[in-house]
């Protein structure tokens, strides 16, 4: 767990005002559906922070931050996998060039986003609606 968790004005600096943007753009429609506790920590050697959503001791995503890069991570295990194959046809040939493109580990195939803007984030909410279905009443 992280300390101190860091302001806004230095995560500005830190990603530049664009990226601060995308990044609280994307929380804002994570929270807007998910009713989720949410833990900074520091991002291991390749980021800087490390913002992790998660419910009952299950990750839903993880946002990373580090020097103008935002890293927007879903780990997808084996029948998450095949939902996503299902969705395949309604999602970005971007999207699917990095799922593609992903490691796959013991626990799960590792898929790393690095938004610049806004415009895989209809994409990225129906990735997170494999791993769970948003739980916020509107």
């Amino acid at each position: 767990m992280l300390e101190n968790i860091p302001s806004q004005s230095a995560m500005t600096e830190l990603l530049g005002q664009p990226l601060f943007d995308v990044w609280q753009e994307l929380c804002s429609m994570i929270d807007e559906k998910y009713e989720m506790e949410r833990l900074w920590n520091t991002g291991g050697k390749n980021w800087t922070y490390e913002y992790k959503y998660r419910r009952g001791g299950k990750t839903l995503c993880s946002l990373y931050a580090k020097s103008h890069c935002v890293g927007f991570m879903i780990i997808f295990g084996k029948e998450e996998r095949v939902k996503f194959e299902e969705i395949r046809g309604t999602l970005s040939a971007v999207v699917c060039r990095q799922y593609d493109e992903a490691k796959i580990y013991h626990d799960g195939k590792w898929v790393m986003f690095e938004p610049a803007n806004t415009s895989e984030f209809c994409d990225y909410m129906k990735l997170l609606a494999i791993k769970r279905k948003p739980n916020r009443k509107h």
